[in-house]
């Protein structure tokens, strides 16, 4: 199999947008086809989904009659303005603005491997057992992770290991305080959209009754009715809720990653025996990914 990478290296100026790339082919460093962009992953199974449920949706509509018939002005105002609005309410401004920049997330990732974190855990073990901790001051050059490389300055510091876990730790609680904030937006979204679908429905069918004498007039009533909800279960089911899903997946493993990092730490500090270290690491990942530096 082929496998593709194409790297995007991206520099944004208020309204300029620079991008370079470069192909690399049967890469066997990769398996699968990834697409880079200022080192994040784009995240291709968000994007198929979401294009099969709109593609199916739309095949499903054209088997019946045209797309024309299913946009509807007044029926998108209702829905989307009004989800919005709601947004405003329940929470700051700062805070819905910052959800677009959440979303982002969902889409582009950094990809991250729990076994090359934990083969160079273990380098840096070995390493402060035979030249001492103060040694890992100039490996963290090498580092590109921030967590590790303030975990490695804390143990440089002469920080116990009991201190550092405590530091740590906290810091990890209120990045999954700040994580569930995020994937509570888009759920809170997920609830409005569907209830002002219901909203619109019930405007549509006053608007229908109060004019059953014009026929005429029944026709484009009906239609806010029944579009409103439509959009709202779109909304809900296809884009808000999913999207919130993804955020919590993409929170619980990056919080698994900085709980392994301060596991390491700690061990290092602690001069633990390596194996032991591997062995204790290793419990953070199913059996099959485990890869043993000792042969």
């Amino acid at each position: 199999m082929i496998v593709v990478s194409i790297r995007l290296k991206a520099f944004v100026y208020p309204d300029v947008l620079l991008a370079c790339w470069d192909c690399n082919h049967n890469n066997e460093n990769h398996k699968g086809l990834y697409f880079y962009l200022e080192e994040c992953y784009l995240d291709l199974s968000t994007i198929i989904g979401i294009g099969a449920a709109f593609g199916l949706m739309i095949m499903a509509i054209l088997q019946g009659g045209p797309l024309s018939i299913f946009f509807d002005v007044p029926s998108a105002m209702i829905v989307i303005g009004g989800t919005i609005g709601v947004a405003f309410v329940h929470y700051p401004f700062s805070e819905v603005f910052g959800a677009v920049s959440v979303a982002k997330k969902t889409l582009l990732h950094k990809e991250s491997s729990i076994n090359n974190m934990i083969v160079q855990l273990m380098e840096f073990a070995n390493k402060a057992r035979k030249e001492g901790i103060l040694s890992l001051q100039g490996a963290m050059e090498s580092v590109e992770d921030s967590f590790l490389i303030k975990a490695m300055q804390m143990a440089v510091d002469g920080q116990e290991p009991e201190t550092l876990r405590d530091m740590l730790s906290t810091e990890i609680e209120y990045i999954e305080l700040r994580h569930e904030k995020g994937a509570e937006i888009f759920l809170s979204l997920a609830a409005y959209a569907p209830a002002m679908g219901m909203i619109g429905t019930l405007i549509g069918l006053v608007q229908m009754l109060q004019t059953m004498d014009d026929p005429s007039s029944i026709g484009p009533a009906m239609a806010v009715a029944l579009l409103t909800t439509f959009y709202g279960a779109v909304l809900a089911n296809i884009i808000f809720t999913p999207m919130s899903g993804k955020l919590k997946l993409r929170s619980q493993s990056e919080v698994l990653q900085k709980t392994l990092i301060i596991e390491g730490m700690q061990s290092i500090l602690s001069g633990e025996n390596p194996r032991i270290m591997e062995q204790k690491l290793h419990s953070f990942i199913a059996p099959k990914m485990r890869e043993s530096m000792f042969k």
